[in-house]
């Protein structure tokens, strides 16, 4: 049992890559294929699902400008009842370092979708003190932080969920 589980002060945040997304270019304007929208779907139920539960707090969905990130966010926020915002840093080459600046002004439960790498980086700075991550960040992938301060090295991952888990799962 990780000591933040205990921990009244801890925050959570989920970090999410975008569903699989078309080939081209310009890169901002590629769209979530039928697959993506339906990895994009089934996580979208799982999130609501542990809500419901009372599993996870209500969270506050932050997306990329980027297309394919807001079709994933928007997917996921009718599934929870909830708006989608939109930021400007979290774009696939912004600095993950300046994402946990951001990080440290907030103060609630949030889902970030966003794309590789940055997600990947950001997920790595935040745990383990440094740019990358060690498990392979597919598309539509979930990974749940804990820390009472988003500083780098400061969170512990306390669970990384793929579309594909949960197809297995359900069969």
């Amino acid at each position: 049992m990780n000591v933040l589980d205990n921990d009244e002060t801890s925050q959570n945040l989920l970090i999410m890559r975008h569903g699989e997304a078309v080939a081209g270019s310009p890169d901002h304007l590629r769209r979530l294929t039928v697959h993506g929208e339906q990895q994009a779907s089934l996580m979208a139920g799982w999130l609501a699902s542990r809500v419901n539960k009372g599993e996870l707090d209500m969270l506050r969905i932050i997306a990329s400008p980027y297309v394919r990130a807001q079709q994933t966010a928007q997917i996921i926020g009718q599934a929870l009842g909830c708006e989608v915002e939109t930021c400007r840093g979290i774009t696939p080459d912004d600095s993950p370092h300046d994402v946990c600046e951001w990080l440290m002004t907030q103060s609630e439960p949030m889902l970030l979708v966003s794309h590789m790498p940055l997600v990947g980086k950001l997920t790595g700075v935040l745990t383990e003190g440094r740019a990358g991550f060690g498990g392979e960040f597919s598309t539509a992938a979930v990974a749940e932080l804990k820390a009472t301060v988003w500083a780098s090295g400061c969170a512990s991952l306390t669970r990384m969920t793929t579309p594909n888990e949960l197809r297995d799962t359900m069969m």
